[in-house]
């Protein structure tokens, strides 16, 4: 799931960017209004946390041409404003939740699940092959009935195999869709990434679920 955080205090921003990609998301951070409206307005985002006070464009006029857009992304204002007409104000133009700084990031992240739980409610939370099964909402993975313990990087690639299980996915995008970067040929960052998922998810049980096209990719299908 996408998260974009648009945060103008680097420390908060930076924090917030390591936390919630340590959690198994993957963040876009922007620094000031007009770059956190253009990237909500043309990207494919699961969920934003907006500052409301922002050079360029405050969070207020960001949030209101969010929603004029029709775009029906969850908003999560995280802000030191902590006066009730701020609050009021924020959830009136369309956020979601309202979150006053300091904060504990366990309860930031609580917040965030809760909210994507809601806007997810029409996508399965639980994706599914043969016996194995993966829980976004609990970033649980279990086959056969048996919890497997995944890395962040190993639930991401994970959950992309089975959200597009039947399709070969080649190199590229799953080094663009996972690790958010530019497939380089001379790495071999994935391989070795499919190899240790296998380990886990393939090698113990059958049947055997991920499979190698030559030359072309990677699929996740059931026999």
């Amino acid at each position: 799931m996408k998260i974009l955080i648009v945060e103008d205090e680097a420390k908060t921003g930076d924090y917030l960017r390591q936390g919630l990609s340590e959690a198994g998301f993957v963040v876009d951070l922007a620094r000031d209004g007009m770059d956190g409206l253009h990237l909500a307005l043309t990207g494919d985002y699961d969920l934003m946390v907006l500052d409301v006070m922002l050079p360029g464009l405050d969070g207020w006029s960001v949030l209101q041409t969010v929603r004029r857009a029709g775009r029906e992304l969850p908003v999560l204002f995280l802000t030191a404003r902590d006066q009730v007409e701020d609050r009021v104000r924020g959830l009136e133009l369309g956020a979601d939740d309202y979150l006053v700084k300091p904060f504990a990031f366990s309860e930031l992240l609580a917040r965030v699940r809760t909210l994507l739980r809601r806007g997810k409610s029409k996508e399965p939370e639980v994706l599914r092959a043969a016996d194995l099964e993966l829980d976004l909402l609990r970033r649980r993975v279990t086959r056969g009935g048996q919890r497997i313990d995944l890395t962040a990087k190993e639930f991401g690639l994970l959950e992309l195999l089975l959200r597009r299980q039947g399709e070969v996915l080649p190199r590229s995008l799953i080094a663009s869709q996972v690790w958010d970067m530019n497939f380089d040929s001379d790495t071999n960052v994935i391989e070795v990434a499919v190899r240790r998922l296998r380990a886990k998810v393939d090698d113990p049980f059958e049947p055997k679920l991920i499979r190698t096209v030559r030359g072309m990719g990677y699929v996740l299908e059931a026999p």
